[in-house]
């Protein structure tokens, strides 16, 4: 899922707020018309949208409206159209804020902030340039996303959520396979190799998942 998608066509600010928001840490998305916002949006999803009204094709209110139609996902509109009007239009359909341009990016940036943190954070973790989204079983590095299995995440959240504490072999195969489960113990051995593939910088000489040798592992 995308975390930040820009409908503007003004190459210029479209440019400015994706990049002040790439510094940030989001992963976003530019949409230059309404009519690619909605097929981008269905496509991956957001959970933030910054709408421009005045589209080509499709306008913002149309976007907005068909946003809502399938999902309750946070919607800002950022308009030079700033009438009582066309606010009350933006609100009633659905949008959860209004800025007119030209708007200061710190106090976009601000409210971004706010949002993601009272909305998402119970649902993320953070660790160094790992993030993982557990509502969604999805895993980035670097803002990067990460292909792996169900399991694999969930092993990996194990180990993000007990920093610095050494897990033994024991806890961490029963608790992602079960004690009853048939597969062999030798595929948790698997499983950490799968994920030092993934997030280390040098898998041969791990420095976030640690072997504890004789007892488990680490996660530094």
């Amino acid at each position: 899922m995308i975390d930040i998608l820009i409908t503007e066509d003004n190459k210029e600010l479209s440019t400015l707020m994706s990049d002040f928001l790439r510094a940030e840490g989001y992963v976003v998305s530019v949409a230059d018309s309404g009519e690619k916002a909605v097929s981008l949006f269905e496509r991956y999803g957001a959970k933030l949208v910054l709408l421009d009204v005045m589209l080509p094709g499709m306008d913002g209110f149309a976007v907005c409206e068909r946003i809502r139609k399938i999902s309750d996902a946070p919607i800002f509109i950022l308009s030079a159209k700033g009438g009582k009007t066309d606010k009350l239009s933006g609100l009633t359909l659905g949008a959860d804020d209004y800025m007119e341009k030209p708007f200061d990016i710190d106090i976009l940036l601000a409210k971004i902030a706010g949002l993601f943190k009272r909305r998402y954070s119970l649902c993320e973790i953070t660790s160094g340039n790992l993030r993982l989204n557990k509502a969604e079983k999805l895993a980035y590095k670097d803002n990067v996303l990460l292909e792996m299995t169900g399991k694999e995440f969930e092993l990996l959240q194990l180990l993000v959520e007990n920093p610095g504490k050494t897990l033994t072999k024991e806890y961490l195969f029963n608790t992602i396979w079960g004690s009853d489960s048939e597969s062999e113990s030798q595929t948790l051995t698997v499983h950490i190799r799968w994920l030092r593939e993934k997030i280390e910088e040098n898998p041969k000489k791990p420095e976030r998942i640690q072997t504890v040798w004789g007892v488990g592992y680490k996660f530094v």
